[in-house]
């Protein structure tokens, strides 16, 4: 779990296939949850947001970043949920709705 500066606790669980977020991921979470979601990623096929409150550009990032991986690793992460600023957050970063750049292909 992180703390955040909203005093929305953030967290990330696995769930089966999911990565399963909680809270507002901020600046301040995305540090915090970088080293556990990254120790949970191995064969995950999802990223749950439903529980996610809102989502600033370092959420983004973060979040863009375990998708990207999942895609190297095989998977067609999907995304579940649409927390406060991810839309807004994906259109001005020109990301596609699986958080990748139109046109990408993952590299081995």
């Amino acid at each position: 779990m992180a703390a955040n500066n909203t005093g929305d606790t953030a967290s990330v669980d696995r769930d089966g296939d999911a990565l399963v977020f909680a809270g507002a991921i901020d600046r301040a979470a995305a540090a915090g949850l970088w080293p556990s979601a990254s120790k949970l990623l191995a064969g995950a096929q999802r990223i749950v947001l439903t529980k996610v409150t809102s989502v600033d550009s370092a959420g983004l990032a973060l979040l863009a970043e375990l998708a990207a991986r999942l895609r190297a690793a095989g998977a067609a992460p999907q995304i579940e949920g649409e927390p406060a600023g991810l839309s807004e957050l994906r259109t001005a970063y020109r990301l596609t709705s699986g958080l990748d750049f139109p046109g990408t292909t993952p590299t081995p």
